[in-house]
């Protein structure tokens, strides 16, 4: 294959959520969680101070969303696990506590790496990474033995660059439990939280 045509990725921080339990929903009742997802999605980025110009439009992946964040000094990478990730935990507890009926949880995967656009939209192989990831076995355990609105996990590159050095509002410690999937041929680690991600009503959001 040529590979002069395809266009040089760029650099995009990754994070994909998927909605649990989403397929023993009616379409109706679907359609109302993916609104709500979207509103949620949009409401935890602002609160980590990631607003439309740091970030591209949320991806849609049916029962979850891709969410790409352009590398600017103004939304580092710690920033995703410091706010993002607590106030996306904050507004689906509250979200639950108003309507039950329409209560959810998520599965949330955090990486980084290069990506690719074409007229279908973004791709590539640190993509695939995020997204195996998210659909872990091991993750979706731990959601099922949580308590909490959401699991998370992490990428090895996450962990390596952000994680293990406990900067400001992130906790190495309850990123406890690594595992492996297989992408490209290549085995690749993830790293699940242990702990939930905050206590409902923390004041994250206002």
């Amino acid at each position: 294959m040529d590979t002069s045509a395809v266009p040089a990725p760029v650099h995009r921080a990754i994070v994909v959520v998927d909605i649990e339990g989403s397929t023993t929903r009616t379409n109706p009742a679907r359609a109302g969680l993916r609104s709500v997802l979207f509103a949620l999605l949009d409401e935890a980025f602002r609160a980590g101070g990631i607003t439309e110009e740091f970030r591209d439009p949320f991806v849609d992946r049916g029962d979850g969303a891709l969410c790409l964040v352009r590398p600017v000094d103004e939304v580092p990478k710690t920033v995703l696990l410091a706010r993002v990730v607590p106030a996306l935990a904050e507004l689906l507890a509250r979200h639950g506590d108003q309507d039950p009926e329409l209560a959810f949880r998520l599965r949330v995967s955090v990486h980084a790496g290069e990506v690719h656009y074409d007229a279908h939209g973004p791709y590539g192989e640190d993509i695939d990474i995020a997204c195996r990831l998210l659909d872990a076995p091991d993750l979706r355990r731990r959601l099922r033995g949580s308590t909490g609105p959401l699991a998370l996990v992490v990428s090895n590159a996450i962990h390596r660059s952000v994680v293990r050095h406990g900067y400001a509002g992130i906790d190495r410690s309850s990123f406890a439990h690594a595992f492996h999937v297989r992408v490209g041929g290549q085995r690749t680690r993830g790293w699940v939280r242990t702990t939930d991600a905050v206590r409902p009503g923390a004041g994250l959001i206002a």
